[in-house]
């Protein structure tokens, strides 16, 4: 089993990066694929990107591609997601999420993670 715990939200100005982290517990979560999501108020929680235990594979949402970036440091049992020239619709809860396994192709499925953060808020102004 593992814990997460994210940290790194805040409000920030349209064109501004923030650097969000996931810290988990637990002396297997190198062996956890991780998943960012987000949720807006009134919407339903979206994938941002995953990443294999390995960091070999990386998958993001076709809509953020370029600008936010997925990595992983195993030693320090933490998975970052770094957003850069962020945009007002960026803002929502953003969370991580892990699983030992993801069945084919469904990374950006909610319920093929088992493991959930509470979430970190992530405003952005305009």
């Amino acid at each position: 089993q593992v814990q997460l715990v994210e940290s790194g939200g805040g409000l920030v100005q349209a064109g501004g990066s923030l650097r969000l982290s996931c810290a988990a517990s637990g002396r297997t979560f190198r062996r956890y694929v991780v998943g960012w999501f987000r949720q807006a108020p009134g919407k339903e929680r979206e994938f941002v990107a995953a990443i294999t235990w390995s960091g070999s594979s990386i998958y993001y949402a076709d809509s953020l591609k370029g600008r936010f970036t997925i990595s992983r440091d195993n030693a320090k049992n933490t998975v970052y997601l770094q957003m850069n020239s962020l945009k007002p619709g960026d803002t929502a809860v953003y969370y991580c999420a892990a699983d030992t396994h993801i069945s084919g192709s469904r990374w950006n499925t909610v319920d093929e993670y088992d493991y959930w953060g509470q979430g970190t808020q992530v405003t952005v102004s305009s």
